[in-house]
């Protein structure tokens, strides 16, 4: 692979665990990321990547340079107060870059909404519940409409629930910080971040424009299921379940009125990609063995 020009809106675990990935694989690469502190650089691996300022509606205006000379642009900043501040303020100026060849958005797999615990694939109907499903159901069609406009190659990934050796359950667990609902027939999927820059990565080379991809493992399960396992690995009681009329989080009682199975058949397939944490217990085993 030649030396690619990448530009990443957010650089949190998802787009960090991509780059890394690049760096493993020795692909040259010049890279550009947006924070909210103000534009400075940054060191990755020994390799110095210019930061830019962007929040809500200010950043730096070095980013409309660096997005007309981008050949692969991740977006995996969310909707804020309803509104996708990438599309609105950088759509015009990816109009003019000539060289684009891969523009992946990251969206989530809330637009689905609650499917009585059935399950559901890219064809399956959207009708979200929840603020954020809502507001990145939107992010997708602003997307899509800015893709179709200007000529751009576009595929939006949806992700499951992310986990990985920095946040996961079994550091919820010890600290006491899981709260558990009993919840029958609530189901939920759920994907190791490397997964996801594994897949990532396979799509820089095999890219599909204006496709939408389910981005999960192969085993959706309760969270009370996955709990228990983790407390089973670490050998700890199982947190009481609380009724969901009892809970005072309003982001924990939307994850539990969704209740779907996520179908991942056409990432593994398209990608030809075999999961490396094919179920939350691989993924917790290896967790478990590396931290605890």
């Amino acid at each position: 692979m030649n030396k690619i020009n990448i530009f990443c809106f957010g650089f949190g675990q998802v787009a960090e665990a991509f780059i890394n990935k690049l760096i493993d694989r020795n692909i040259n690469f010049k890279l550009g990321i947006t924070s909210r502190k103000d534009t400075h650089q940054i060191e990755i691996n020994n390799i110095k990547i210019n930061s830019y300022m962007f929040e809500n509606d200010k950043f730096d205006e070095s980013i409309n340079n660096e997005l007309e000379k981008a050949n692969y642009i991740l977006i995996s900043i969310p909707p804020v107060n309803g509104e996708d501040l990438v599309s609105k303020n950088f759509g015009i100026s990816l109009k003019k870059n000539n060289n684009c060849k891969w523009i992946t958005y990251l969206s989530a797999t809330s637009v689905y909404g609650d499917h009585k615990g059935e399950w559901v694939d890219e064809k399956s109907i959207t009708k979200p519940t929840s603020i954020n499903g809502i507001n990145r159901l939107k992010a997708e069609e602003s997307w899509m409409e800015i893709s179709k406009k200007y000529n751009l190659p576009l595929q939006i990934f949806r992700l499951a629930g992310i986990y990985s050796q920095e946040f996961n359950i079994l550091k919820r667990l010890k600290n006491n910080k899981v709260q558990l609902v009993d919840q029958k027939n609530h189901f939920f999927s759920r994907v190791h971040v490397e997964d996801i820059a594994n897949v990532l990565f396979k799509s820089l080379e095999n890219f599909k424009n204006n496709e939408t991809f389910n981005i999960c493992d192969d085993k959706p399960a309760s969270q009370v299921e996955v709990a228990a396992y983790g407390a089973k690995l670490l050998k700890l009681e199982l947190p009481k379940l609380t009724r969901l009329n009892d809970i005072e989080s309003e982001m924990l009682k939307n994850f539990y009125k969704d209740s779907k199975k996520v179908d991942n058949k056409k990432m593994k397939t398209f990608f030809k990609y075999e999961l490396k944490y094919p179920t939350y217990v691989e993924g917790l085993n290896e967790i478990f063995n590396n931290t605890f």
